[in-house]
């Protein structure tokens, strides 16, 4: 499977790319409404970054207790009732006056719900397409992602001035509202990929067999740290630019869609492998350029060549599919997800709280560095075995 036609031939593939899409047009306009009202409240960087991205704290909660559900429920049901519960959560922090620590309640909720979304999505994606197929739909879906994170962040700039923050987060809510249906009534009925009943014993049992394989304890340190290093330069975006975060958030989606499009379906197999440690290299370096405070044309073409570098998450997601049995590849996909979300999150962190001491170019430049040094430490630890197969 190479060519687009043949993936949205797929049955089910169509109705799994929109609901996708639509649900993450629905986060990236809740969340830049999000940030620009808790920065608005507060004037606090930490907080304003922490309510873009804060919510991924929960998903390492998700994760360790939550996760053997990605395996064990209907990815139709399942599918339907996230995004369902998303829509929910987003109109109630959607309602006047309420304040800022019930705001970020909310967020935690939604982040201990997001945890499963990725493990169900993902583990479906792999049930709908032949193995070889796999990273061709995946990039696919990280196309959509970088395509609804520009028109969204393009529409809740407008959005805010038309309306207001808690009004485009209404906006959002009936954008998730439309994805569960689509889940609904677009999805064909599907048992679960395993037998049993989700348990904390089975999430941890799982975690602990995916990640006794140092081959894949490595793929999924790449995945996770030096990405969530980067997301905390992304999260000091309002705070750096007031005026202009729209902007910078819509080119850095742009950034990523580029790489996903040449490297899901230009870049041949041969080459790939060979441009897996550059493209890690690429997500960091071009921000190191903030030492120098540049102007914001040179700050725009930085964030959205550097973007191109998220590109290198596909070419290990589909090294993590190849290392993994096929009974907990949901699991394993749903493990990814979370980690890389709650290192989201910590990078948002670290980033928000190093910008309040210094200033959000020093921030930006140190997470950067930060992120060029953990990806130089795990190279050796990435380098394909002579034999290499699926470990179980």
């Amino acid at each position: 499977m190479r060519t687009y036609g043949q993936l949205f031939r797929a049955p089910e593939f169509t109705p799994l790319f929109a609901t996708s899409a639509v649900h993450s047009m629905a986060s990236t306009v809740s969340g830049l409404a999000l940030g620009t009202l808790v920065y608005a409240a507060t004037g606090s960087p930490f907080l304003a970054a922490l309510a873009m991205f804060g919510s991924s704290f929960a998903q390492v909660i998700g994760a360790t207790a939550l996760m053997s559900a990605a395996d064990r429920l209907p990815p139709r049901a399942a599918l339907t009732a996230l995004a369902a519960a998303f829509a929910t959560g987003t109109a109630v922090m959607a309602v006047p006056g309420l304040p800022v620590w019930a705001v970020f309640a909310v967020l935690f909720g939604l982040g201990l719900v997001a945890s499963l979304g990725g493990g169900v999505r993902y583990g479906l994606l792999n049930e709908i397409l032949p193995q070889r197929g796999y990273l061709l739909g995946r990039s696919v879906l990280n196309m959509s992602v970088g395509i609804t994170q520009i028109c969204g962040f393009a529409a809740g700039g407008l959005l805010l001035n038309a309306l207001s923050p808690r009004g485009t987060l209404l906006v959002a809510a009936g954008l998730d509202l439309a994805a569960a249906l689509i889940a609904c009534l677009g999805l064909a009925r599907r048992p679960a990929r395993a037998v049993g009943r989700p348990s904390v014993t089975a999430t941890w049992r799982n975690n602990v067999r995916l990640w006794a394989s140092p081959p894949r304890r490595y793929v999924y340190l790449a995945l996770w740290v030096p990405n969530g290093l980067i997301v905390g330069c992304e999260a000091l975006f309002v705070p750096y630019a007031p005026g202009h975060a729209g902007l910078l958030f819509a080119l850095a989606a742009g950034g990523m869609l580029a790489g996903d499009v040449l490297v899901g379906r230009f870049v041949p197999g041969r080459w790939r492998e060979r441009l897996a440690a550059p493209l890690r290299l690429l997500l960091a370096a071009p921000y190191l350029i903030f030492m120098v405070d540049p102007p914001l044309p040179v700050a725009a073409a930085a964030i959205t060549l550097a973007s191109a570098g998220y590109a290198a998450s596909l070419l290990l997601q589909e090294r993590l599919v190849a290392l993994t049995p096929a009974d907990v590849r949901g699991q394993a996909l749903g493990l990814h997800s979370s980690g890389m979300m709650t290192m989201q999150g910590i990078g948002a962190a670290l980033g928000g709280a190093l910008a309040q001491a210094t200033s959000p170019a020093w921030s930006m430049t140190a997470m950067a560095a930060a992120s060029v040094l953990v990806t130089v430490s795990l190279a050796p630890g990435l380098r394909p075995r002579a034999g290499e197969a699926v470990l179980r």
